[in-house]
């Protein structure tokens, strides 16, 4: 049996669309997953039962984050949010951290993830940091690969990659800020902008700042190992 992985979708700001780039969905497809769009869960008992279907969770990209979530009041440049997406989403990787399940994060799944653990983010890293900083929001096509991202030689990414650098594609203005003490940072670009998180004790607990999505549909091969990993650990658990 193929693993079932729960994957969160976006919605439109009059909430009358669910959507989910069609990416994701491959991505997991060809890993060896079987794909569920998740609608909104907000009621505890809808949260544990669709965590206890679940093999796996995957958080994909999207709108910004309610800082409320970590303490904060919106900054001038916070974007869109969805506060239904992201109360749903934060308990269900609650449940999932709790219940001990893999989830894979990518770009604003990375950042509910830590903020689910206790950590914080930047609502937005220009306006809030004072170091010179990468374009973090390329102006090219999502599969290119715009800068580098730096491995920590005894994390779950470089087991998974087996690099200490690659290239990655980077559609962001928001980026984990304090990661939580249950979390390792385990990538960062050469700017400091933290790239990937993982946790310190579970198996399979990743958030990627990035989108290996789209960079997995034309045949890069640390994407492609992500998801497999990924699916493998959804498949043994």
């Amino acid at each position: 049996m193929k693993p079932v992985i729960g994957v969160t979708a976006s919605m439109e700001i009059d909430q009358s669309v669910y959507t989910v780039n069609n990416r994701n969905i491959k991505a997991i497809l060809r890993a060896g997953g079987m794909p569920v769009i998740l609608p909104y869960y907000l009621e505890e008992e809808d949260v544990q039962q669709i965590a206890s279907q679940i093999d796996g969770l995957y958080a994909t990209g999207g709108y910004d984050i309610d800082p409320t979530l970590f303490g904060e009041e919106p900054h001038p440049d916070l974007g869109t949010i969805i506060p239904a997406r992201d109360h749903s989403e934060i308990k269900l990787m609650k449940k999932l951290l709790e219940w001990k399940k893999p989830i894979l994060g990518v770009c604003r799944g990375s950042q509910t993830l830590n903020i689910a653990a206790g950590g914080d983010m930047y609502q937005d890293i220009y306006a809030q940091t004072d170091q010179a900083l990468l374009q973090h929001t390329q102006k090219a096509p999502m599969e290119h690969m715009s800068h580098y991202v730096y491995v920590e030689k005894d994390s779950l990414l470089y087991r998974i990659t087996g690099k200490e650098k690659f290239k990655i594609n980077s559609y962001h203005h928001q980026a984990n800020r304090d990661v939580s003490g249950e979390f390792r940072i385990s990538g960062k670009a050469s700017d400091g902008v933290v790239e990937a998180v993982e946790s310190k004790e579970l198996p399979f607990v990743l958030g990627l700042q990035w989108h290996p999505e789209a960079t997995a549909a034309v045949n890069d091969q640390p994407s492609l190992k992500i998801y497999e990993a990924f699916i493998d650990a959804c498949t043994t658990k």
